[in-house]
C-alpha cells in the first residue's frame, strides 16, 4: 500500500438530487496523490452519480470538487479531461468498428492529424510524435497481453480483453486520476489478474485511481482506502477491513 502524499482531489458537501429524490447527501472527502480508493455501496446507492458528479456530466447541485486547486464544477468534461482526470463506463464506451491500436492513439492527447495545420506545416514533428504514441500504445497493449490484437477490431474483442482496452485508453491519456467503473465486473479470472496488476502499478507511476468495485478479493489487494455509500451518504471510510468489518456496512448488506 502506498503512502499518503498530498490530497489532489476534494469533495465539499457534494449534494444531488433528481425530482427531489436526494441521491447524493453532503459528500465529503479527499483522494491523495498516488492512491487506490475503493468506492463500494448497494446498487443505486450513488456511486456512479458520484463519478458523474466529479467528471461534471451531472453538475452538482450544492458542494464542490476540487481538483488540484481548481473548481471542476466550472469546467466542461472535455475540459476536464485535458486537466489529468479520466473514466471509463459501465458500457466501455470504445470504438467498435476501429481496431485495437486505433483505439489507443485515437486516446493520447492531440493525437497527430488532429489539426490540419499540424499536418501540411509541422508534418515531421507529427510524425515524430505519430511514432512516439505508437510505440506506447504497443507497450500499453504488450503489459496487458493484447499485443497480438492489435489490428483486430474491438468489437470482435472478448469482454474481459474489451475491459482491458478501456483501461489502456484510460492510461494512454496521461491522466494522473482514473475514475474505473466496475473493472473486473464480467472478465475471467485472468484478466483480472491483469487488471489487479495494472492498479498495482500506477501508484509508481504517481498515479491515483477510485474504483466501483464489488469484488472483495480485488479491493482487499489494490485499495489503500475504501469509501462506503449507503443511500446517497458516506457513512463509512477507511482500510478495506475497517470498512467490510464495520457493522453499519454489514447492516446495509444484510437489508
Amino acid at each position: 500500500m502506498t503512502n499518503v502524499k498530498s490530497n489532489f482531489l476534494v469533495l465539499e458537501k457534494v449534494s444531488k438530487s433528481f425530482d427531489g429524490l436526494k441521491v447524493l447527501k453532503e459528500i465529503s472527502c479527499c483522494i491523495q496523490s498516488g492512491e487506490i480508493v475503493g468506492l463500494l455501496g448497494l446498487n443505486g446507492s450513488g456511486k456512479t452519480t458520484l463519478f458523474n458528479v466529479m467528471t461534471n456530466l451531472l453538475r452538482a447541485d450544492s458542494g464542490k470538487v476540487i481538483f488540484r486547486e481548481r473548481n471542476l464544477q466550472q469546467l466542461s468534461p472535455h475540459e476536464i479531461a485535458k486537466i489529468g482526470i479520466t473514466r471509463t463506463f459501465q458500457d466501455l464506451r470504445l470504438i467498435r468498428r476501429l481496431t485495437v491500436l486505433e483505439n489507443v492513439l485515437l486516446s493520447f492527447k492531440n493525437p497527430p492529424g488532429e489539426q490540419l495545420t499540424n499536418l501540411f506545416l509541422n508534418w515531421k514533428k507529427s510524425e515524430n510524435l505519430e511514432i512516439r504514441n505508437t510505440r506506447t500504445a504497443l507497450r500499453l497493449l504488450e503489459n496487458v497481453g493484447l499485443a497480438d490484437k492489435i489490428n483486430t477490431l474491438a468489437e470482435d474483442l472478448s469482454y474481459g480483453q474489451q475491459k482491458l482496452l478501456s483501461i489502456v485508453c484510460c492510461l494512454a491519456t496521461g491522466a494522473d486520476l482514473l475514475l474505473l467503473d466496475e473493472p473486473v465486473a464480467g472478465v475471467s479470472p485472468l484478466a483480472i489478474e491483469q487488471i489487479i496488476q495494472i492498479l498495482k502499478n500506477l501508484p509508481l507511476q504517481n498515479k491515483s485511481a477510485v474504483l466501483i468495485e464489488h469484488n472483495p478479493e480485488v479491493v482487499r489487494e489494490v485499495c489503500d482506502r475504501v469509501f462506503f455509500l449507503d443511500a446517497g451518504s458516506l457513512i463509512v471510510q477507511g482500510t478495506p477491513e475497517q470498512v467490510y468489518n464495520n457493522s453499519k456496512v454489514i447492516e446495509a448488506y444484510l437489508r
